[in-house]
C-alpha cells in the first residue's frame, strides 16, 4: 500500500509539472506520514544524507570547474585541439569530442561541459560546414562524457550511497569515457562521409602547436594533479577536490590572469548556488530512497527481479539497463542513483557482479540520459546556445544514441572494460 502511495504521489506531482526534486521530497513525506513513522525521521534523514564526508568534494569540484571556465581554460583547450587535429576531415568535430573529454576531467559535470564549450565549438562547427542541429547534438553528447571521465560528481554520489571506493570508481571511468569519445568520433565520420560541405582547418605549424601547448599547459595539469594525487595515494578524492579548487584559483589569478580578486565574490556565489541545487536534489532523493528502503519496497522489488531473472545475471543486467535508460529520460542522474541503487545494487551483488563495475553501468546509463529526450539536461543546455528546440535534434541525436548504447553494452556485459585500469593498478 505504501509503495502505491509513494510512487502514485510522485507520478501525480510530476504530471502536474512539479520539479523532480520537489516531487521526490513531497511524495516521501506523504508516504512517511501515512505510514505512521515519527515525523522527526525527516530531519534526521536529511542531516544524515547531507553530512557525508565524501559529499564535501562536490562544492570544491564545482568551484574548480567555474574557476577554470572563468579563467579561459576552455578557449585554450579548444585552440590546442584545433592545432593538433583540426586539419583532418571532421577535425572540428574531433576537437569537440576531445576537448569535451579534457574539460570533463576538470568540471566533472555534463551540463557545465556543454555550457563552457558549446559557446565556442557550436559556431566553429557551423563555420566548418556542419549543420546546426548536428553540431548541437554532438556538443550535447560530448558533454555526457563529463559524468564518466573522472572526477565525476555522479561517481561521488554513488560511492557515498553504496560504500564503493570513489578513487576506484574514478579509475574505472577512464576507459569507458574514452570509448564514449571514440564512439562519437566514429559515428560522426560515418554520418558525414558523403557531406562535401565540411571544410578542414589549415594545418598548424610545429611552432603553433608548441605555443598552443604551452598556453594550455596549466589547464592540462589540473586533471593530472587531481587524478595523479588520488591514484598515488597522496590525497583522498575529497582532498583532491579541495586541491583542485586552490590550484584553479592560483592559475586563474596568477598565471592566466583572467580572474581578478573582484571576481571571486560572484564566482563563489555562483558555485554556492550550484552546490545548493545539487545538495537539495540529494536531500530529497535520499529521503525518497529511505522510504523505499524502510518500507521494504526495495527488498520486494529486488526479490521480484531475482524471481523474474531466475538468477540469470545477463537478463538482470538487461532489465537494469532498460530501467535506468527509462529513468534517465525523465529525471536527473543524482535522483536516479539515490532511488535505484538500494533496489538494484543488492541484486547485482547477490549475482556476483562487482560493485565498482555496477557503478559504471549505472553512471553510463544516466550519462546517456543527459542526451535523451524529453528531459535531457545536456540537450536543453546545448539548445539554449544554438536557439533550437529539442524536437529539431531528434534526427541527429538518434544515431548518436545508438553509438553510446553500443558502448553501454560493452561496459555492461564485459566488466573487464571498466575494471581494466583498477585491476592493472591494484586499486582497492
Amino acid at each position: 500500500m505504501n509503495s502505491l502511495i509513494l510512487f502514485g504521489t510522485f507520478a501525480f506531482l510530476l504530471a502536474i509539472n512539479i520539479p523532480i526534486a520537489v516531487s521526490l521530497g513531497l511524495s516521501a513525506m506523504v508516504a512517511l506520514a501515512l505510514s505512521g513513522l515519527p515525523p522527526e525521521m525527516i530531519p534526521i534523514n536529511v542531516f544524515a544524507a547531507s553530512s557525508k564526508f565524501a559529499l564535501m568534494a562536490i562544492p570544491f569540484f564545482i568551484i574548480a570547474g567555474n574557476v577554470m571556465e572563468r579563467s579561459g581554460i576552455s578557449e585554450r583547450l579548444v585552440l590546442l585541439a584545433q592545432r593538433m587535429v583540426g586539419h583532418y576531415r571532421n577535425g572540428v568535430a574531433m576537437v569537440c569530442v576531445i576537448v569535451s573529454c579534457f574539460f570533463a576531467a576538470i568540471s566533472g559535470s555534463g551540463p557545465a561541459t556543454v555550457a563552457a564549450l558549446g559557446i565556442i565549438l557550436i559556431p566553429a562547427m557551423i563555420k566548418a560546414g556542419y549543420r546546426l542541429s548536428f553540431a548541437t547534438a554532438l556538443m550535447a553528447a560530448g558533454g555526457a562524457i563529463g559524468v564518466i571521465i573522472p572526477p565525476s560528481v555522479t561517481f561521488i554520489v554513488f560511492g557515498s550511497i553504496s560504500g564503493a571506493s570513489i578513487g576506484k570508481l574514478f579509475m574505472a571511468g577512464i576507459f569507458p569515457g574514452i570509448l564514449m569519445g571514440t564512439a562519437l568520433i566514429l559515428v560522426t565520420i560515418f554520418l558525414t562521409r558523403k557531406d562535401e560541405g565540411i571544410k578542414p582547418m589549415p594545418k598548424a605549424t610545429g611552432a603553433e602547436r608548441l605555443a598552443a601547448f604551452k598556453d594550455a599547459f596549466w589547464g592540462l595539469m589540473m586533471p593530472v594533479i587531481i587524478l595523479g594525487g588520488i591514484y598515488a595515494g597522496v590525497f583522498t578524492p575529497t582532498e583532491a577536490a579541495a586541491v583542485s579548487a586552490v590550484y584553479g584559483l592560483a592559475v586563474g589569478l596568477f598565471v592566466y590572469r583572467r580572474l581578478g580578486w573582484e571576481d571571486l565574490f560572484g564566482l563563489f556565489i555562483r558555485s554556492a548556488s550550484q552546490t545548493g541545487v545539487v545538495m537539495y536534489v540529494i536531500i530529497c532523493a535520499s529521503l525518497f530512497a529511505w522510504v523505499v528502503t524502510v518500507d521494504g519496497i526495495a527488498m520486494d522489488i529486488g526479490d521480484w527481479l531475482t524471481e523474474v531473472t531466475q538468477g540469470n545475471l545477463y537478463l538482470f543486467l538487461l532489465i537494469t539497463n532498460i530501467i535506468l535508460l527509462a529513468a534517465g529520460c525523465v529525471m536527473d542522474a543524482v535522483s536516479a542513483i539515490y532511488i535505484f541503487t538500494p533496489i538494484l545494487l543488492p541484486v547485482a551483488l547477490k549475482l556476483g557482479y562487482d560493485i565498482t563495475a555496477f557503478g559504471l553501468v549505472m553512471c553510463v546509463n544516466l550519462a546517456i540520459g543527459l542526451v535523451t529526450p524529453p528531459v535531457g539536461v545536456n540537450l536543453f543546455t546545448a539548445c539554449s546556445i544554438s536557439k533550437l528546440s529539442i524536437k529539431d535534434l531528434f534526427g541527429d541525436v538518434f544515431p548518436i544514441l545508438i553509438a553510446l548504447l553500443l558502448v553501454l553494452a560493452l561496459v555492461t556485459y564485459f566488466p573487464a572494460v571498466s575494471m581494466a585500469i583498477p585491476n592493472l593498478l591494484g586499486a582497492r
